[in-house]
């Protein structure tokens, strides 16, 4: 018998709306468009306040840090609400119930229903209350049942989680040598321009469009991913994808006998990652406060390439398509940068730095003259 209708049909509702939310956040494949999520609320003020601490530090490496920890931390918390959740509404399920336990040494109560919630939903099974009636023994049953499954979902759910965040780094890492740190695409063009350098760079662009629809699948579906930060301050997923575009752009719109239909397919995909994930994340897009690529940065690309051998069309037609381009995917990067306090990438590097593999953590440098070298002989 019900003896608390609404309380039982309020723990219901919670109960379906926790479990819902969880499952598409951990089975479902597919992006989810609905404005009301629970893990949509809980992200967006936890980060928002996450955010606003950050600001206060005045350390950039001690604030990059700090940031750092909000993504394994959220995701962590949010599985606790999860479970906090089912267990509250399997809690108003019994006492809606009317409380029908068996305690020893006490007086049943709302207390005493939340105990046999959280006992039964870990499957622990301690024995000392015991449902007496139909329904709380049903419920007792079913929350066991949901609480094992729960978990198990969980142990396949966090693994894969690490192992995507590790498939997005690894490319990551990999630009470092190619693109300078932090990457930058005029940086990637000029560390191509060697013999055979060509080439290779349609590979990469090749290896970068399937590394952004990989993106573009794995952070849809499993949005807690785009809060994940890199392992250095100075490189992260934003930036990386950013440095590509840029590279596209200037080879679509001005190196045409260079691998540009590699670079047009590249360029669509990673297009297509930025404006969906700002869609996902409700980030407008906005062009940039200040012009990334002012003329003399871009005359600087020009007789810098020419210098190694590749030639940049200067032809006012590849200037409108390269403006054209960069409308394309400008506004959304920056939007994206913004919402997840990541540094816009640059088009050149804005001062001659020592990328990461030359340095260590016992020494600031290494011979720098003698480790450029084993990569390129120039750059910007």
């Amino acid at each position: 018998m019900i003896l608390a209708p609404g309380v039982f049909i309020a723990g219901v509702v919670i109960f379906f709306i926790v479990s819902w939310d969880a499952f598409e956040a951990i089975i479902l494949p597919r992006r989810v468009t609905r404005k009301f999520r629970l893990a949509r609320i809980y992200y967006l003020f936890t980060w928002t306040t996450w955010r606003f601490y950050a600001r206060l530090i005045p350390s950039k490496k001690r604030r990059e840090s700090f940031l750092g920890f909000y993504g394994p931390i959220s995701l962590l918390f949010l599985i606790a609400v999860w479970a906090v959740g089912l267990i509250i509404s399997f809690a108003m399920m019994q006492y809606g119930a009317g409380s029908a336990v068996n305690l020893t040494g006490g007086t049943p109560s709302f207390y005493t229903d939340l105990y046999l919630s959280g006992t039964t939903f870990f499957t622990l099974g301690l024995g000392d209350v015991v449902p007496r009636s139909g329904v709380s023994r049903f419920l007792v049953v079913a929350e066991s049942g949901f609480g094992f499954g729960f978990l198990a979902a969980l142990i396949g759910y966090l693994p894969f989680i690490y192992g995507s965040f590790a498939d997005r780094e690894t490319e990551i890492v990999l630009l470092d040598a190619r693109a300078g740190t932090p990457p930058t695409g005029g940086e990637l063009l000029l560390r191509h321009t060697f013999t055979g350098g060509h080439e290779e760079l349609r590979k990469l662009f090749k290896d970068w469009e399937r590394w952004s629809a990989q993106l573009l699948e794995s952070h849809l579906s499993y949005p807690v991913l785009a809060y994940f930060r890199s392992q250095h301050d100075n490189q992260s997923w934003i930036s990386s994808l950013t440095a590509i575009l840029d590279a596209c752009a200037l080879t679509i719109s001005g190196m045409e006998d260079v691998c540009a239909r590699q670079a047009q397919l590249t360029f669509a995909i990673a297009r297509h990652a930025v404006a969906d994930l700002c869609q996902v994340f409700s980030v407008v897009p906005h062009s940039p406060e200040k012009d990334r690529l002012p003329p003399e940065v871009l005359l600087l690309i020009r007789e810098t390439l020419a210098k190694h051998g590749t030639k940049l069309s200067a032809t006012p037609e590849a200037d409108q398509k390269l403006l054209e381009l960069r409308n394309l995917y400008e506004p959304y990067v920056y939007g994206l940068a913004e919402r997840f306090e990541q540094p816009m990438a640059a088009f050149i590097p804005a001062k001659k730095s020592k990328d990461n593999w030359q340095t260590s953590a016992w020494a600031k440098t290494t011979d720098g003259t003698a480790a450029a070298a084993l990569i390129h002989d120039d750059h910007f």
